[in-house]
């Protein structure tokens, strides 16, 4: 009988996520901005780490890698795109991991925007999507472009709706907050505000969340609608029935907001 694999959130600096992927006494561990958590925990339940992936190369997704890898030959799975110090395996678009030891394969998705070669993992019904889509909201544009950011959101936003979201920072609040003041007709986004507020306050993780969730309250993924257009169009009259200038204004719109 195969073991149920289980994800763990490992909490570091001031919000990221290290989710820890466990089956059995094996782990694999997406985006390792510190070392320090991911070594505790492997150590107090007696696990063996078995690898690596990681979305970005920005320092608090990959700056515990070489620690972890220090006297091991575990493979990393990094993006073929960017330049990492570390030993690993160039992925991208179409590309298939497969990884025994948790009984799983993960696709490879080339998802640009917030950097210009940011990869997504996906397989199982899971979504390790780093800092392209959050919940309740979506990346800053760093190295790609805007038009690059809204073409992998709606990449990830064709995945099935059961999909969990597993992203790399808990921004929900402030970015439901955001949302709440451009779609405030929104009655699911309303419910989920209550219910992640009260998820927060309990210390809980307000992640993962899932795309039918974020596809119903998720402002970069609701471009489409009305209501959305509406509002984007009082800054850019061509956001009128256009989803891809709604989105750029509404990014734009968020990096100036106070939450």
């Amino acid at each position: 009988m195969i073991a149920v694999m289980d994800i763990v959130p490992l909490r570091a600096f001031q919000d990221n996520y290290i989710w820890l992927l466990i089956q059995d006494r094996h782990a694999v561990v997406v985006d390792p901005g510190d070392a320090r958590p991911v070594q505790t925990h492997l150590q107090r339940h007696a696990l063996s780490l078995r690898g690596i992936l990681i979305t970005h190369h920005h320092g608090d997704h990959v700056g515990g890698v070489e620690a972890l890898l220090q006297g091991t030959a575990i493979p990393v799975y990094a993006p073929r795109h960017e330049t990492f110090s570390f030993p690993h395996h160039p992925v991208g678009e179409g590309e298939r991991i497969q990884l025994p030891e948790l009984d799983m394969v993960f696709e490879v998705l080339d998802v640009p925007g917030h950097t210009a070669g940011h990869v997504a993992y996906y397989g199982g019904n899971t979504l390790f999507c780093g800092d392209t889509l959050f919940g309740g909201g979506c990346g800053r544009v760093f190295e790609g472009t805007c038009r690059q950011l809204y073409h992998s959101l709606q990449k990830l936003a064709r995945l099935p709706d059961e999909t969990q979201v597993y992203c790399a920072h808990e921004y929900t609040l402030a970015n439901l907050r955001f949302a709440l003041s451009v779609d405030p007709g929104n009655p699911r986004l309303m419910e989920r505000m209550q219910h992640d507020s009260q998820l927060a306050a309990l210390g809980k993780p307000t992640l993962p969340s899932t795309l039918a969730l974020e596809k119903s309250t998720n402002p970069f993924l609701r471009c489409h609608t009305p209501p959305l257009q509406t509002v984007a169009s009082l800054l850019e009259p061509l956001a009128s029935g256009d989803p891809e200038v709604t989105f750029c204004v509404l990014r734009e719109m968020k990096n100036s907001f106070k939450s």
